[in-house]
């Protein structure tokens, strides 16, 4: 699933290349695309119709653009969803499930694209006041460690309240946002900590070092496009990112480790793989 770096590349893209263009014409061609918009397809597709679009926002992996005082579209990526730009008469996507045109000379339209339909785009209310037009729905989603408002101490005791492992509390949207699986394993190999490591024992420095080493594995990730391991996440150029030819820990099941030479070992977790250094990393005592 994308996390913060490839959902930051999207808003980029759509910041260049949709915001402040008026909508013409919305089709919903799957009705799943837009499930999370209650009154229906035919009453998203209104509401969206004649308004400009704002410049698009994140929170972690959500988007959203503003589309008026009240309302914003908010966007969520799920496994397989695309953001494109395309030329108007370029042929259909077979998994295009939103189109929208543009009342401008532009000659591009904004398609989503989502192959298995778990992602999706919704109108939603947003927040009254709030100069980031937060749609109401993303409340309980905290703020992302690349926000200049994420607040470190208020994270940290938020941690050592949570007692849990530390992995299990970086992939906590409501603790921290937009730090997934592949992300969450980087940034551990690089902080030299086991996915196993209490939070109930971390202290302020370590926590300090280990949201430093999140920052920097996202701005890496960011400055190589995102992580693509297949065509299902791209820019809205439909370009991939290449970030994953540079990951340390993730996918490297019996590579050495950069660091030590160790090889990388798997673990399942969560219905998910954790990936680590058994040496750089030593599995806590507790949960050996």
């Amino acid at each position: 699933m994308p996390e913060l770096p490839e959902v930051e590349v999207v808003r980029r893209g759509l910041a260049r290349w949709a915001a402040g263009r008026t909508v013409e014409t919305v089709s919903v061609l799957h009705p799943r695309a837009v499930r999370r918009h209650a009154a229906g397809a035919e009453d998203f597709a209104a509401g969206l119709k004649g308004q400009e679009l704002g410049a698009p926002r994140r929170r972690g992996k959500y988007l959203w653009l503003p589309v008026t005082d009240r309302t914003a579209l908010l966007a969520h990526l799920g496994m397989s969803g695309q953001f494109l730009i395309r030329p108007a008469g370029a042929p259909q996507e077979t998994h295009l499930r939103v189109r929208m045109t543009f009342a401008d000379d532009q000659g591009t339209d904004l398609r989503f694209v989502d192959q298995r339909t778990f992602g999706g785009l919704s109108l939603q209310e947003t927040v009254p006041g709030d100069p980031e037009s937060l749609p109401q729905a993303l409340t309980h989603i905290a703020r992302d460690p690349l926000d200049p408002q994420f607040d470190e101490d208020a994270f940290h005791a938020a941690l050592r309240r949570k007692r849990t492992t530390v992995k299990r509390a970086l992939l906590d949207q409501s603790l921290i946002s937009g730090v997934g699986n592949i992300y969450a394993d980087e940034a551990l190999w690089r902080s030299k900590l086991n996915y196993e490591r209490p939070t109930a024992g971390m202290t302020r420095p370590r926590t300090a070092e280990l949201v430093r080493h999140i920052r920097e594995v996202m701005g890496d990730a960011l400055a190589a496009g995102g992580t693509s391991f297949d065509s299902m996440y791209v820019n809205v150029n439909g370009e991939s990112g290449y970030f994953d030819r540079s990951l340390d820990a993730y996918g490297r099941e019996d590579q050495p480790c950069r660091r030590c030479g160790t090889p990388i070992r798997r673990r399942a977790w969560m219905n998910r793989s954790s990936y680590f250094c058994p040496r750089c990393q030593p599995v806590p005592r507790a949960a050996s």
